[in-house]
């Protein structure tokens, strides 16, 4: 059985590498040539209770394993984690030399942000939840804004902490991640042959589940089934959806489901029970329930007033 290695601190993880204590218990950045080519991470699943940004280069020679999928490094690409996701690290059998590695990895510990607007804010940043495959590749000019704001985050752990540091730490990472969100946006737009593929895709899944056994096999159609039928994490296919068509993936999953049962309650005399377990409800109070805050109308008010 593989070992699964749970790093709790910042403090740990300093430790595991064998560098230096941190200069602030809650938050670092390690540069790359610290952490490549240690034992401790290879052929390894590593479970860390904060939030991860790493870069890498393409002179990285090796692959980390996230879910499903494993990914290997480019050039100027940002991988993001979240508290208690599971990573997987591999290497080739020859090691780079150390001096070729580039790169780091932001680590700060959810309590750096309990107290602040952040950690009400945070998850917004879905890209917390996506898989490796899914990273931002970032250009010339959007690394040198994320580094630029990873070495004001440093300066500020790195000085005496003052009473403004913990503020002007949390404000730089918020900032950066905020771009990041830009970042996305830029490259979901430049992506718009691959996300139209994805958005067809996702349509005929949701027709062809209501049109074969899947819907006996599987229930009601949810956005992680999705996900894992077109191998993308839920969070990436709901903001790719989000994007292109203006709707999330559930809100695009309910309106299908509201349209057919409209067609049912106007085009059949089946009970709004029938209907329901058709659609894939389990209960029809359930169907009832989402009918009416889709629509204003429980369905019988619908079938009555049609």
């Amino acid at each position: 059985m593989q070992k699964t290695l749970e790093i709790k601190s910042v403090t740990q993880t300093h430790k595991l590498l064998g560098l230096a204590a941190p200069k602030h218990p809650l938050v670092t950045v390690i540069d790359a040539q610290a952490y490549e080519g240690q034992p401790v991470f290879k052929e390894i699943k590593v479970v860390m209770d904060m939030y991860r940004i790493t870069l890498k280069s393409s002179n990285y020679k090796g692959y980390i394993k996230y879910g499903r999928n494993s990914y290997d490094y480019e050039e100027g690409t940002l991988i993001f984690s979240a508290p208690g996701q599971v990573m997987e690290y591999g290497s080739e059998t020859e090691p780079e030399p150390v001096d070729a590695i580039k790169g780091w990895t932001l680590a700060f510990h959810p309590d750096l942000i309990r107290k602040h607007p952040l950690s009400k804010k945070i998850s917004q940043y879905s890209f917390f939840n996506y898989d490796v495959t899914e990273a931002l590749h970032l250009s010339d000019n959007e690394r040198r804004i994320i580094e630029e704001l990873i070495e004001k985050v440093v300066v500020e752990y790195s000085q005496n902490l003052d009473q403004h540091s913990q503020h002007l730490i949390i404000s730089n990472i918020e900032l950066l991640l905020d771009y990041c969100l830009r970042f996305y946006d830029r490259q979901f737009y430049t992506r718009t042959n691959f996300n139209s593929d994805i958005v067809s895709k996702f349509e005929k899944l949701l027709i062809s589940h209501y049109q074969s056994d899947s819907l006996k096999e599987h229930g009601m159609p949810t956005v992680g089934y999705f996900g894992k039928a077109m191998n993308v994490s839920p969070h990436y296919l709901s903001d790719l959806l989000k994007k292109e068509t203006g709707m999330t993936a559930k809100e695009q999953i309910h309106l299908f489901i509201i349209n057919k049962a409209k067609n049912s309650l106007l085009n059949s005399a089946k009970s709004i029970s029938e209907i329901g377990y058709e659609l894939g409800f389990e209960y029809p109070q359930h169907f009832s329930n989402l009918f009416k805050s889709k629509t204003g109308y429980s369905p019988s008010e619908f079938r009555n007033h049609n």
